[in-house]
Formats: C-alpha cells, structure tokens, sequence
C-alpha cells in the first residue's frame, strides 16, 4: 500500500524550459541550438545539479567548451534559474495529499544554486515531510544511492512509495530500486496514475 509521495521538483512541481527562457533573451533558433550543445547537453551540465563546483566554475567550462560563443553562453546563464516558477497546483496539491493522510517527499536534481534563487517557487518544499537536494549529498539521480539514501534518512519502505519525475531514466531507476513510479507528463495524468495505485489523489 502506497504512504509516502515522493516528487521531483523540476518541471512536476516548477516550471522552467530553457529553450523559452533563451529566446526570452533574444537569442535566435541557431544560436539557441548552439548554447544547448554547449551546456545543458554538454558534458559540465550536470555538475549544476551534482553540486561538485561553483556556478562560476562550471560556467567557465562550459564557455572554453564553445569558446566562439563563450559570452553568450555565459549571458544565457548567469541568472537562469532565477527564472523558474512555481507551478500553480503545487502546495494544494501536496496540502491535498497529506489531508488524505499521506507523507509527502522531495528527490530532485535541483543545484544549490537554483533553489537559493528559486526560494519563492519552493514555498512548497516546507508543506513537505523532507527530502533531498542532490547537491547536499553530491548524487544526482538516477544514480540508485539517492534513492536509498531518501528511504534511510526518513525510514520509508521503497514498496510504501510512489515516485513522480518527469524523466524516464529517473523513473526506472527508481523502479529498480523497489519504488512505484510514474512518468510525469502533467497533473491529471499524474493523478489518474497515482488513483490507479489505490492512491487518493
């Protein structure tokens, strides 16, 4: 029997697309194309999230990766995550769940940096039971260690929890690990897969 709800953070419970958020800044498809295959698709990216090196180191590697359009890439960047919102349905959602009695977590590749930026759009995370950033434990998912990690720190059986990322590898990662799980496409979707497990969403 599902307990425990367990997030993610980015894109289920925020809102952000980088390619808008680029164009919002007046960069062009090519271009936008271009900062994509530098940083977000490039081999630094994920040290945002991992938490393993400063905002300005990382930028700095990114920009010798594409050294033609290094201040571009470091315009596009230097504020980003500051863009990020809060979806609407988050806090009554997660109000609404534990009314119905159960506990509800955060898992998310969310960098230090992006939540101290985004602290307004994760009012949220106090309506939560816990959770964990990946930078305070320097695993991100779907490395099985942070999944193992959550259920330790808050004594949660894996079969007791259902999962909700917007990443498929995330999501069977989190499977293999003894977790239900769901692929987050939007809140209805979501809810109907969530009732499916018996859940009172």
């Amino acid at each position: 029997m599902i307990k425990n709800i367990v997030f993610d953070i980015g894109n289920v419970l925020t809102d952000f697309r980088w390619q808008g958020f680029l164009k919002d800044k007046g960069f062009d498809d090519e271009m936008v194309a271009r900062i994509g295959k530098a940083t977000v698709e490039g081999p630094y990216w994920k040290e945002f999230d991992r938490g393993g090196m400063s905002h300005d180191e990382i930028l700095g590697l990114m920009a010798k990766e594409a050294p033609e359009i290094a201040d571009n890439i470091i315009k596009a960047f230097s504020d980003t995550h500051g863009m990020v919102t809060g979806r609407d349905y988050a806090i009554p959602w997660i109000k609404s769940l534990k009314e119905e009695g159960y506990r509800v977590y955060y898992l998310s590749n969310f960098s230090e940096k992006a939540a101290r930026e985004c602290s307004k759009a994760l009012g949220f995370i106090s309506f939560c039971d816990g959770g964990i950033l990946s930078c305070t434990v320097k695993i991100i998912k779907p490395d099985h260690r942070i999944y193992e990690l959550l259920c330790e720190r808050f004594d949660l059986e894996p079969a007791e929890c259902v999962f909700l990322d917007d990443t498929e590898a995330n999501v069977t990662a989190a499977k293999e690990c003894g977790f239900e799980a769901i692929v987050f496409t939007d809140k209805e979707s979501a809810c109907a897969g969530l009732r499916s497990l018996g859940v009172r969403a």
